[in-house]
């Protein structure tokens, strides 16, 4: 009778938590499916959780292989490999520059978007801290790294490809895990402690500079935690001109050829965390704010001029002699603003010159032959909760059983402006809605001394819908028939994803461990991607998270992408890990991958038989399934070359080679990084570190021809930190790019820094098609950090 009241406790326990979550009467969509689901995971796990531990129980060994915590084709990267990087980046995402199969998609200067593998984005999970986080904008310009800065970010870890159950779902790239600093307690004996570290920096190209601050007071049950850190900087230089145009579009403002417009950027942050910690159980609150008064964008029409998050999150951890307990709530707020920023155009209308001027000239007041920018504004609320258990079940053996949910909203709306952006407020994604609801299973065991073997399966739902849109002016096409259509079409749906993986590791002997995977991952489309609806140009040009300077339209009829991996990782090393290779070949083959088309002409708007044909221009696309398929091969290793009077000698390096093709067009797939390769020489005497690094990236020419997207040229950069640590003071060192070389990014996309951005071809300005944004010339930098 215990037992039976008990479960029925957890079971309403978790349904009143369910329900307490954003209602919406139009779409009960996944609060049903939470409601199903995790009391069925809650209620199995917390009978077991209520069981009292043996007297004397401290933390409990699992005699487990622990293979979902790091196969060998992931990899992990902590504060004290970090910390380096540190002073030479504002972006947390940069910092997985050296993980084999990781690539950036080129963003604001503090939001560039990870690939792995060739997939990026809405494809992988990425969770910082344990929260999941969406992107809030028509152009990603909020991804969830961005709410972390470098010097919070205690760790990193990236599974590729073959992901286990417990840390994928809704994605088919793989997971990007960021932490902060774990809880801290005083020693017992020691009474209460106070702590704490302050930094700064300083970046030459640009003039980055930003502080960081985090203090801690500690007892043996209590921790209280804040940290802080701000960060701005203005344009950044080329290695040498690439443009022939200076217009901003703005009268009196000019830019220098080669200063890459709208890379400026600044950014708060603040968390603030409270642990306690009684026996072997752990109880975390942290409270985290992000304040972005402007991050402006190179690839963007538009830029951000403010983004506000605030977010809470919970978190249980209980040690048993049976496993452990894990469970989370978070609620995620974001407030999000768009409009033109400094380096671009700002008026628009027949008053200002109209489309062909090359500035636009201050007009008044707005209306249809006058507009004032173009404002933009997203607003999101996220709820999630997860329950996880560890169950050991005999000598290396161990079961993983969990349940999660989030609920999330999105408005997206444009207000009227003047000109084509009058007289009413365009809807873009009016009551968005996309509830997810997951359970999960996972199994480890140590079959032999030589074998592990991992088995987890994994099943979602998700549920999304939409209310009814509106245009600036309904009564001029194509919106006269878009929005009759769309909004009396039924425009709720719902997926059943299954997801499934089975790894298995052979260790023949002490120098080589050989990894075989097989999965299957599944993710539904994003809001964006199934509701976005207006085939205007200038709406298209205004969704686009790529960066290729063209406009995008939803489909909601699109189907979950459907992703199947094989991929085998040998590692050979030495006994000691004094020398490693590791080589990962791996294919994946893609069902109803979301590519895109040229939009059909029967759409109306800039939806013409003109962008059907054309191939030197920015054009108009749909999103589309389509199969897909890439392939490639990761490699890394290092090595220690000796020891003499001049310090240890050591070289790392690290190789990606990924193909991606679509199999129903033949076409290459988009963004998809060249051959590239990374060599460093390392040094370590007495307190000093340095490394002295060769980066080479192969031309881009494999390019997809749908999206016309451009190609870009092969390059070398030498790169160098060095780094010494007292005991209360670290000084940081480095210079990019030493030899000040020009390049183009291959992934950063079309350069839309400055001018006229709103139309897709405008007449003698700025943008034009063909010109890829040029990455950094050389920058040296400082960074200083104090321990108190």
């Amino acid at each position: 009778m215990h037992r039976t009241n008990e479960l029925h406790r957890a079971a309403a326990f978790t349904s009143t938590l369910s329900s307490s979550l954003p209602a919406r009467p139009r779409a009960p969509c996944g609060a049903r499916l939470a409601r199903r689901l995790l009391p069925l995971a809650v209620a199995a796990a917390l009978p077991l959780a209520a069981a009292e531990p043996p007297a004397n129980v401290g933390t409990v060994l699992v005699t487990a292989p622990r293979l979902a915590e790091m196969p060998l084709n992931a990899s992990a990267d902590g504060a004290d490999g970090l910390r380096p990087l540190r002073s030479a980046t504002s972006d947390t995402a940069s910092l997985l520059r050296n993980i084999p199969g990781v690539s950036l998609y080129g963003a604001g200067g503090v939001s560039s978007l990870p690939a792995i593998r060739g997939l990026a984005d809405d494809r992988l999970r990425i969770k910082v801290d344990g929260v999941d986080a969406i992107a809030s904008c028509p152009n990603h310009m909020n991804p969830a790294l961005s709410y972390i800065d470098p010097t919070s970010v205690d760790g990193l870890k990236v599974y590729a490809g073959i992901t286990p159950v417990s840390v994928g779902g809704d994605s088919i790239g793989g997971t990007i895990i960021a932490t902060t600093p774990p809880p801290a307690f005083a020693e017992p004996g020691t009474g209460s402690i106070a702590r704490g570290e302050a930094g700064a920096f300083y970046r030459s190209n640009g003039g980055a500079r930003g502080a960081n601050l985090s203090a801690a007071y500690l007892t043996e049950s209590l921790g209280l935690s804040y940290a802080g850190a701000t960060a701005e900087a203005g344009n950044y230089r080329a290695g040498g001109d690439f443009k022939t145009r200076s217009a901003t579009g703005r009268p009196g403002h000019a830019l220098p050829l080669d200063e890459v417009g709208s890379t400026a950027y600044r950014t708060r942050n603040h968390t603030l965390a409270i642990a306690h910690r009684g026996g072997n159980h752990l109880v975390e609150a942290k409270f985290g704010l992000q304040d972005m008064p402007y991050q402006l964008y190179p690839n963007q029409r538009m830029d951000l001029l403010d983004n506000s998050q605030s977010r809470v999150n919970l978190r249980y951890l209980g040690s048993f002699a049976w496993g452990s307990l894990e469970a989370r709530a978070y609620h995620e707020k974001v407030e999000h603003f768009m409009d033109f920023g400094d380096d671009k155009r700002y008026w628009y209308g027949s008053a200002s010159g109209g489309a062909s001027a090359v500035d636009g000239a201050p007009c008044s007041p707005p209306g249809a032959a006058c507009a004032a920018g173009m404002p933009m504004y997203t607003e999101s609320r996220t709820t999630g909760l997860t329950v996880k258990a560890d169950l050991g079940l005999g000598e290396g053996e161990l079961a993983r059983v969990g349940g999660e949910y989030q609920g999330y909203r999105l408005d997206d709306w444009w207000p009227p402006s003047g000109g084509g952006m009058w007289p009413n407020t365009f809807w873009n994604v009016r009551d968005g809605v996309r509830d997810r609801a997951a359970i999960f299973a996972e199994w480890e065991a140590r079959a032999s001394e030589r074998w592990l073997a991992l088995a987890g399966v994994r099943y979602e739902r998700v549920e999304t819908d939409t209310g009814p849109v509106q245009a600036y002016n309904s009564a001029v096409p194509p919106a006269t028939t878009l929005v009759p259509a769309f909004n009396s079409r039924a425009r709720a749906r719902a997926d059943g994803n299954v997801d499934a993986t089975l790894l298995a590791r052979y260790t023949p002997d002490a120098g080589l461990d050989v990894e075989l995977g097989l999965a299957r991952k599944v993710r539904s489309p994003s809001l964006y991607e199934r509701y976005t609806w207006d085939s205007r140009g200038m709406e298209m040009l205004m969704v686009n998270w790529f960066g290729d300077g063209n406009g995008y339209l939803g489909d909601p009829d699109l189907e979950p992408e459907k992703a199947h991996t094989a991929s085998v990782t040998l590692d050979w090393h030495a006994p000691d890990r004094s020398w490693e290779l590791k080589a990962t070949p791996w294919y994946t083959r893609v069902t109803d991958y979301v590519d895109a088309v040229r939009c059909p002409t029967s759409l109306g708007g800039a939806c013409t038989s003109a962008n059907l044909g054309a191939t030197q221009s920015f054009v108009f696309l749909q999103f589309a399934n389509q199969a897909a398929r890439l392939h490639g091969l990761d490699l890394s290793g290092r090595m220690a070359l000796g020891k003499n009077a001049w310090g240890d000698w050591g070289v790392a390096a690290v190789a990606s080679l990924t193909r991606g093709r679509n199999l129903d067009t033949g076409d290459n797939l988009y963004n998809i990084m060249p051959a590239n390769a990374t060599l460093t020489l390392t040094h370590k005497l007495e307190g000093w570190t340095s490394a002295l690094e060769l980066a080479l990236v192969g031309a881009k020419d494999d390019v997809s021809a749908v999206r016309n997207e451009v190609r870009t040229a092969g390059y070398g950069l030498l790169n160098l930190r060095v780094s010494h640590a007292w005991r209360t003071v670290r000084l940081d060192l480095g210079v990019e790019n030493i030899l000040d070389r020009r390049y183009d990014l291959p992934l950063g996309g079309a350069y839309l820094g400055q001018g006229t951005t709103m139309t897709a071809s405008p007449v003698g300005s700025v943008p034009r098609w063909g010109t890829a944004v040029p990455g950094m010339g050389r920058s040296v930098q400082a960074g200083i950090t104090v321990k108190f």
